[in-house]
Parts: structure tokens; C-alpha cells; sequence
């Protein structure tokens, strides 16, 4: 089992900045891959950006170059800094750890930009 606690969110004008945080309960050089993901009222929950254990980034193309992912494995934590926010980034941000046995995830923060 993994624990996972996110900070962070709030709200925040459109071309703000807002750093998410996620620490868990677990070493994260056990984790395949960790990241964030975001779910809209309405909408699915969609990946937003996600780091593996060998350091490769993945992001989504609406996020590109304004969200940027990171890791201290120190603090067994992974960081989603997010600049030049927009009103549609407004959702609840997750986070995710993944191992070679399950998947597991926050409880969620919100994130609201207003315009």
C-alpha cells in the first residue's frame, strides 16, 4: 500500500502560478511511473504529466511548456509546478504512484483559475 498526500491547490488568476506537491508513504525508486492527472466537472480524468523512475517526462500537449514535473526522491515527493494558468486547467489535480502491482492515488486538491 502507498499513501499519498497532495498540497497546494488553490485558487489563482488566469497567468498565475500555483506548485503542486505529492508526498508518499512509500520510496518512490519503487515506482514505475508517477505523476499527476486532473478531473473537470463533466469530464474525464485526463494525464496532465507523469515522470518514470528513469527520469523520462510525459506531458499533455494543452500543458506543454507552461507545467513542469519533478521528483526528490529524498522526500519521496514529485512536484507539478504549473505557470501562465489558464481557466480550463481548472480541475482536480491527482496524484498517482505506480508500482508492478497496483495504482494508487490522492485524494485530490483543487485547483481553480479564474479569468
Amino acid at each position: 500500500q502507498v499513501q499519498l498526500v497532495e498540497s497546494g491547490g488553490g485558487l489563482v488568476q488566469a497567468g498565475g502560478s500555483l506548485r503542486l506537491s505529492c508526498v508518499a508513504s512509500r520510496t518512490i525508486f519503487s515506482m514505475i511511473e508517477m505523476g499527476w492527472y486532473r478531473q473537470a466537472p463533466g469530464k474525464r480524468r485526463e494525464l496532465v504529466a507523469v515522470i518514470s523512475r528513469g527520469g523520462t517526462r510525459n506531458a499533455a500537449d494543452s500543458v506543454r511548456g507552461r507545467f513542469t514535473i519533478s521528483t526528490d526522491n529524498f522526500k519521496n515527493a514529485v512536484f507539478l509546478q504549473m505557470n501562465s494558468l489558464k481557466p480550463e486547467d481548472t480541475a482536480v489535480y491527482y496524484c498517482n504512484f505506480l508500482d508492478s502491482s497496483a495504482s494508487y492515488w490522492g485524494q485530490g486538491t483543487q485547483v481553480t483559475v479564474s479569468s
